[in-house]
């Protein structure tokens, strides 16, 4: 939340500068409340899962959100009961007349395939290009970080050599940007795909900004400088125990998968996981809601005229 501080007080400006959510009275007064309309895109099999980890993130801090849960009409779920999606998630069709504050596109396992083979890559465009007039910002993981750069910029992905599996260090780039304020210039992030994206690329278009990345992951956060669209290749929502279960489940149908990096107490998977990132986690997806709450109109009709 800002703080409320006089104009001419000598550490408004000081504030200002170091990118503190600080605003005069005059614009306090003005502005109306109202709870942010966020909705999430769920392209995750293990969706109760993955919405419990994003609620988690978004319910840390004062700010009221009213949410909406997004599946595909153009794909089956086969490990989400039915009656879980029929009584708490809609489809596209359902809400493409409404307008959201903000909405996070997930990712989802289906890397190796290319954007076009997937089967609700109609769908998912679909709402990528409603997120350009409906959205105030967008934010897209892993998958749909890929997908969203792809889509909109044209950036194809890259298969890796191997896994990127593990809490990878990632260096901070900008430290101006709303996106990355009270970061540290070293942090960590979980890591988990197959693809990348060449960060050159992303150096060629103007109307992207690398917040921070590592030689490890390639680019870690992207964003446009309104943050309109904002693209994390990581999972920062993470659970401590999920890269755990996810190794467990690729050691039990018999790939070839290494041990998460930078992970367990000792590379010792029989023991204690280190827990590295939550911190940075949860700062991120804050610092997103505070500048959705400054930033966007009251009245959400306005978006189409930005």
């Amino acid at each position: 939340m800002p703080i409320i501080v006089p104009k001419g007080l000598p550490a408004y400006k000081t504030l200002k500068d170091e990118n503190v959510f600080v605003i005069n009275r005059g614009r306090a007064e003005k502005q109306d409340i109202r709870p942010l309309r966020i909705a999430i895109v769920n392209l995750m099999p293990t969706k109760e899962v993955t919405e419990t980890q994003l609620i988690r993130m978004l319910a840390n801090t004062p700010l009221q959100v009213e949410l909406k849960l997004l599946t595909m009409d153009t794909h089956e779920s086969k490990n989400t009961e039915i009656h879980h999606l029929a009584n708490f998630y809609n489809t596209y069709e359902e809400i493409k007349n409404q307008k959201f504050d903000g909405m996070i596109i997930t990712g989802a396992p289906v890397e190796l395939l290319p954007f076009e083979k997937v089967d609700y890559w109609k769908e998912i465009s679909a709402i990528m290009e409603y997120t350009n007039k409906n959205v105030f910002s967008t934010l897209h993981l892993c998958w749909g970080a890929q997908a969203g750069l792809y889509y909109h910029y044209g950036i194809e992905k890259i298969e890796l050599n191997n896994k990127l599996f593990g809490i990878f260090k990632i260096s901070l780039k900008d430290r101006k940007s709303e996106l990355t304020r009270g970061f540290d210039d070293e942090f960590f992030a979980p890591h988990s795909r197959y693809t990348t994206i060449d960060g050159s690329k992303l150096k060629d278009i103007k109307e992207l900004n690398i917040l921070a990345e590592s030689d490890e992951t390639g680019p870690h956060i992207i964003a446009t400088p309104d943050k309109r669209k904002i693209f994390v290749q990581g999972h920062m929502e993470y659970d401590t125990e999920t890269l755990k279960l996810e190794y467990e489940r690729d050691i039990e149908k018999g790939f070839n998968c290494s041990l998460p990096k930078n992970y367990y107490v000792n590379d010792d998977p029989q023991g204690a996981v280190k827990v590295t990132w939550k911190g940075h986690g949860n700062l991120f997806f804050a610092n997103w809601l505070n500048y959705i709450y400054q930033e966007t109109p009251y009245d959400l009709e306005e978006l189409e005229s930005m």
